[in-house]
């Protein structure tokens, strides 16, 4: 079985940066893409990034592009999501998914994702 702990998020005024990490714990398919997904209260859950763990690739939404940035740590196991130049359209609860489709082609796509990390609040103030 796979697991996956999401760091606590946290409040930043607009323009300031936070790091959310995800440890993946079980035996994951790195041949499947590692994402991450917010959803804002009254809208739709919506796929910000998404991670080929075996090439490193990344693929960002419009929405992040530029300002977000997703990396693993060496084993894997670690999932992160750098948050620069925050804006308050940012805020929204943070989302962890493993095992979202082969090569992250659907990386934006929630049902496709086998298993979710717990969710975090992250806020952005003006």
């Amino acid at each position: 079985q796979v697991h996956l702990v999401q760091s606590e998020g946290g409040s930043v005024q607009a323009g300031g940066s936070l790091r959310l990490s995800c440890s993946i714990s079980g035996n994951f398919d790195t041949s499947m893409c590692l994402g991450w997904f917010r959803q804002a209260p009254g809208k739709e859950r919506e796929g910000i990034g998404g991670i080929y763990p075996d090439r490193g690739r990344t693929y960002y939404a419009d929405s992040v592009k530029g300002r977000f940035a997703i990396s693993q740590g060496n084993a894997k196991n670690l999932l992160y999501l750098q948050m620069n130049r925050l804006i308050p359209e940012d805020t929204a609860l943070y989302y962890c998914a493993a095992e979202g489709g082969r090569y992250c082609t659907g990386y934006d796509r929630a049902g496709l994702y086998n298993y979710w990390g717990q969710g975090t609040q992250v806020t952005v103030s003006s």
